[in-house]
């Protein structure tokens, strides 16, 4: 009796680890296709045109965003749908931009935003 037990045991920790082991590869499949949608050449025109609707004159002398990385940590899954992301403005930390990318009608698009206080500031859109 005892051993049936032990046998139960094992193989319900089997089936644990398992499902364990099953939901950690799709997750990372996940953080892939992710983070290959973030670093596209779609994505990074989405990213221009925003930055460019926020300042512009980004991308030029005359601008205040003069380039943008993306802060690789911050991708991740909105539990709304979409992709978060966040945008590093000029290497500087406190100067960023999150946004969320989703696909429409099969094409990428940048919904909501978050403005930092300091870049707000900078762009003029800051009123105290």
């Amino acid at each position: 009796m005892k051993k049936k037990w032990i046998i139960l045991f094992g193989i319900v920790i089997m089936i644990i680890f398992g499902l364990g082991v099953k939901f950690y590869m799709d997750e990372e499949k996940l953080n892939k296709e992710m983070k290959k949608v973030v670093y596209s050449d779609e994505a990074k025109q989405v990213f221009k045109k925003r930055l460019t609707n926020l300042d512009p004159n980004a991308f030029t002398e005359k601008g205040i965003i003069h380039s943008y990385k993306i802060e690789e940590g911050s991708v991740e899954h909105n539990p709304m749908g979409g992709i978060e992301v966040e945008l590093i403005i000029n290497n500087d930390s406190e100067l960023n931009v999150s946004y969320t990318l989703s696909k429409n009608n099969g094409e990428l698009s940048g919904g909501a935003s978050v403005v930092s206080e300091k870049l707000s500031k900078l762009l003029g859109r800051w009123e105290e």
